[in-house]
């Protein structure tokens, strides 16, 4: 269905290009290059700019003054509901990656939706399989049909099993890193994905395993340099989305630790080095964008995920990730155009991640016209023209999400019961209901009317064959290596065998406004 519809567009293109040749050649040298770099768990508070200590983000800090920051930004509060909305300019909820594709072999998530943990013929415990709808469009599916290279590096969080959920089924032409939601820096395991307890190899180049020495942060950091060298040999413009995976857990120091700071056991020094060689990484980026006489025509952006794991790097926001409270859904971001964005300046005004999907089609000359209606809004005017922001509403989690129905309207945040006023309280921490029962009333209506737009979310009968596989990728199966094997054995070898009645070794589902932490992990099982 995608590829008929592809080559429709290009048909399409292809005849207006013949009939005027001059204007497209204008056309495409207008279009920019696109870089977007996406940090996982990163706090409001670490980058220097927003207070963080400015040694251990020299070049984050240094692309804020040659670019423009957004001052309220936001996304949605866990890493997988951001990229799909990132991916298809639509609210998690519509296309339910809302759930996170493990929250399907989690006996707590799965009580949410009335589910139990599915088992295959052999009575084995295994995953329901559960991805981004493969017919959603995707915005590397609109850049591809507008002439773009496509490319991602790092984390995809949006499927990891069937070929047709993985990166290269959703139109990227290029594809390197994991598919799942974290992976260690050095073994290229996931050590766990529900309901699976041991570790699977997660590291992959055009979805294919690969057998790479050295820290995950850095390996996507020197592909991205490769991959942008090579754009000069070809006349296409390019979209390149690098997904880290740092600062997200686990705690894995990177090469040359210590030497930053602290003892080699200290968790927040980890943190720390951890946040440095992001930086480091992002200035490599930036440096090839530069040396490769791309700077003038790429807009190179940076942000994050959501929230981070501890609520001291949200202040002076309150909450974490996993929560809809400002510490776990603002951002900080970056833009970078020259000519486009003035150096060192800010941006007011409300934008959600999903408006990155209709600018940046716009920018690249695309087709905005698809089958399903998205909830992003161009922002070119607000980005780049002087002009307010379009958007007044932002609806974090509808009734049926994982975490608490959540909108903003203007100054006001409503989260389940609670309304936050954020112009005069951004911490939130006073409970302004009482005084507005009209506006609450109209909140809950609007949140639920937006909530009852969710399609079905069907039997979800296709099962993860096997439940505990050496490797992602259904396909990748065939013929394992035997150097993958060996080591994914090695790892599963140090890992604990037996467990306590009823733990786990994921967190259970939240419970509230609050996020659930790591010692809920005993009510998992059962539930």
């Amino acid at each position: 269905m995608k590829l008929a519809v592809y080559c429709l567009v290009v048909t399409s293109i292809s005849v207006c290009f013949g009939v005027n040749a001059s204007a497209t050649e204008n056309e495409k040298a207008e279009r920019p290059n696109i870089v977007f770099i996406l940090a996982d768990d990163m706090g409001w508070n670490q980058p220097s700019f927003n207070g963080g200590d400015p040694d251990l983000t020299p070049n984050i800090g240094r692309l804020a003054v040659e670019g423009m920051r957004l001052n309220e930004f936001y996304t949605h509060s866990v890493c997988a509901p951001t990229r799909a909305a990132f991916l298809t300019g639509r609210y998690a909820f519509r296309t339910w990656s809302d759930w996170r594709s493990e929250d399907f072999g989690k006996p707590s998530y799965l009580a949410k939706l009335g589910l139990e943990l599915a088992h295959n013929e052999r009575g084995e415990p295994t995953r329901r399989i559960h991805a981004l709808d493969t017919n959603e469009r995707t915005l590397a599916e609109a850049l591809q049909e507008a002439g773009y290279f496509t490319s991602l590096l790092g984390k995809w969080h949006l499927g990891e099993w069937l070929p047709e959920h993985l990166p290269m089924g959703q139109g990227f032409e290029h594809q390197y890193g994991h598919y799942g939601w974290g992976i260690d820096y050095y073994t290229k395991t996931i050590v766990h994905n529900a309901p699976a307890r041991f570790a699977v190899y997660d590291w992959h180049r055009n979805q294919k395993p690969i057998q790479e020495e050295g820290y995950a942060t850095d390996l996507i950091a020197a592909e991205a340099e490769r991959v942008i060298e090579a754009r000069k040999n070809d006349d296409r413009p390019f979209f390149m989305y690098v997904a880290f995976n740092a600062v997200h857990g686990p705690l894995n120091p990177p090469p040359g630790f210590p030497g930053l700071e602290g003892d080699v056991d200290d968790p927040l020094a980890i943190r720390r080095a951890m946040l440095a060689n992001l930086d480091k990484a992002v200035g490599r980026i930036s440096k090839a964008i530069d040396d490769n006489g791309f700077r003038d025509n790429t807009l190179f952006i940076f942000t994050n995920d959501n929230g981070p794991v501890l609520e001291e790097f949200s202040k002076p926001f309150r909450g974490t990730k996993n929560t809809t409270f400002e510490g776990g859904v603002r951002q900080p971001a970056i833009l970078r155009w020259p000519g486009h964005t003035k150096p060192g300046t800010t941006k007011d005004g409300l934008m959600f991640v999903s408006d990155f999907y209709p600018t940046f089609i716009a920018l690249a000359g695309g087709n905005h016209k698809q089958e399903k209606p998205i909830d992003g809004i161009d922002m070119t005017s607000m980005l780049f023209e002087g002009a307010a922001s379009k958007r007044n509403e932002i609806v974090f989690d509808v009734s049926g999400s994982v975490r608490l129905p959540t909108i903003r309207s203007g100054d006001f945040k409503l989260m389940g019961d609670v309304l936050y006023n954020l112009k005069q309280d951004p911490s939130e921490q006073t409970d302004v209901a009482a005084k507005h029962p009209k506006l609450v009333k109209e909140l809950k209506a609007r949140v639920n009317a937006v909530g009852n737009e969710r399609p079905p979310l069907g039997d979800k009968p296709l099962l993860m064959d096997p439940p505990l596989p050496y490797v992602y990728g259904q396909q990748e199966q065939a013929n394992i290596p035997d150097w993958l094997i060996t080591a994914v054995n090695k790892v599963r070898a140090k890992q604990p065998t037996e467990w306590k009645p009823g733990e786990t070794p994921w967190p259970k589902a939240p419970k509230g406004a609050v996020a659930s932490k790591m010692d809920g992990l005993k009510d998992e099982v059962g539930k």
